[in-house]
């Protein structure tokens, strides 16, 4: 008779205690939340940075455009420019008289509100 093997467990999400396993595991999932991150810029047309620190102190680091320009644009406030057709879209949408008070909606969005 085959031994049933118990499947995929799940993993406790608690720090590991294994420099080792710790370093592994940071390396393969930094590589798919870039991977993700990657995906996510290329089907939705969006402007992505992530910087992440490793458990080394060493600073790793994804961007679409480039991690630079996204930063720049968080610090200094400025909206998207409106220069791809995703953008252009999101204009029109913005512009239209699908909300009673667009310019207010917009602005409330883009800070988060």
């Amino acid at each position: 008779m085959a031994r049933k093997s118990k499947g995929r467990q799940k993993v406790e999400m608690v720090k590991m205690n294994n420099e080792t396993n710790l370093q592994v595991t940071f390396s393969k999932h930094r590589a798919g939340l870039f991977k993700k991150a990657s995906e996510l810029s290329t089907l939705c047309g969006v402007e992505i940075a992530i910087i992440v620190f490793s458990p080394g102190r060493k600073i790793f680091s994804f961007g679409h455009p480039c991690v630079e320009t996204v930063l720049e644009r968080v610090v200094s406030g400025n909206p998207p420019q409106a220069t791809s057709g995703t953008m252009k879209l999101i204009e029109a949408h913005w512009n239209a008289s699908v909300c009673s008070e667009p310019t207010q909606n917009r602005d409330e969005v883009r800070r988060g509100a």
